[in-house]
């Protein structure tokens, strides 16, 4: 991190030590886990209407070439803070990565396990000897898997076949019965444009336990706790904008980039991703993190068994 005073000496006479700290801007570098999209709205508008310069912060936001290598270029030092998942932070602080939840972005699971209302599937009950297409091979066995076993169904009494990133289109045209992965706020919305109707299983209403979908994560050991205390004031304030002023907000979230943000699609997702954002990104639940962890743990995702003090810290609570 790099703190730039762009005061000179002359002009700290008279002010008092804290006028001088919040004059100095501190920059961040922020990677996200995509492309920038509706979940990021908190950060775009905190950038837009200048909340992060208030903080005294001066943030740049990048997107990532791979979306797998954010957390990993924090691990590293290369870049500040990065978005991720809950599941997949735990699974890298359970293979040693040195990284900390410094606060959370979307605090509600977005994906979903979805078929097409005209298959008459009504419950994972009816997945048994369906074909259920997933976009990456990773956690599906625990998680479909478990809703499956909810409804009595064997993991083995499916089929999962490895569709890549064309999800809708997989289930649109009858390639598979079902989907793992499609999101809620965006998959169900880009297949009713298509004249497509599909319903949703949520995996925390069928025996998964419930998760923040995206977090932002921070180097354990390098970083700057009063830096990061800044940059959730920012969100936190950005959020309740967003939550207040919905359509105001949505119109200054396009202005980021409106050539690629200015979109039907975007515009439904917006609205349904508004109850999903953390109204206080920085408040921290211990026992939601351990129950997950033990629920990955117990499915074998991960062979060590973190505990959430020692990577969601409560960054508002001085160490000794």
């Amino acid at each position: 991190m790099t703190i730039r005073y762009r005061i000179g000496a002359t002009a700290l006479i008279g002010l008092s030590a804290s006028s001088a700290l919040f004059a100095a801007e501190q920059e961040l570098s922020l990677m996200l886990d995509w492309f920038v999209n509706p979940n990021h709205g908190p950060i775009i508008i905190a950038q837009e209407k200048g909340y992060f310069a208030e903080q005294g912060l001066e943030v740049t936001i990048q997107e990532p070439a791979d979306p797998t290598m954010p957390p990993k270029l924090v691990a590293a030092g290369k870049i500040d803070l990065a978005i991720s998942y809950q599941p997949n932070l735990t699974i890298d602080v359970a293979a040693g990565l040195p990284l900390i939840r410094s606060a959370t972005l979307i605090a509600t699971p977005l994906n979903t396990l979805m078929v097409m209302d005209e298959s008459k599937i009504t419950s994972p009950a009816d997945l048994q000897g369906k074909k259920i297409g997933i976009a990456v091979a990773g956690t599906e066995e625990a998680t479909v898997g478990t809703m499956l076993r909810h409804h009595g169904v064997a993991w083995e009494d499916v089929e999962i076949i490895n569709v890549g990133w064309s999800l809708s289109a997989s289930l649109a045209s009858g390639k598979v019965d079902a989907i793992w992965g499609g999101l809620r706020n965006f998959e169900t919305n880009q297949l009713k444009l298509e004249n497509y109707e599909a319903t949703a299983f949520f995996p925390e209403e069928h025996g998964v336990p419930a998760y923040d979908e995206l977090v932002f994560v921070a180097h354990r050991d390098n970083h700057d706790r009063a830096a990061l205390q800044a940059f959730n004031s920012a969100l936190e304030q950005a959020t309740t904008y967003i939550i207040n002023h919905p359509d105001a907000a949505w119109e200054e979230f396009i202005a980021y980039s409106p050539d690629t943000l200015d979109n039907e699609l975007n515009a439904l997702a917006w609205q349904d991703t508004l109850t999903r954002f953390a109204l206080r990104p920085a408040a921290i639940d211990l026992a939601r993190y351990d129950q997950y962890a033990e629920f990955m743990f117990h499915h074998g995702i991960i062979d060590t068994l973190p505990k959430a003090v020692d990577y969601v810290p409560n960054l508002n609570q001085e160490t000794p």
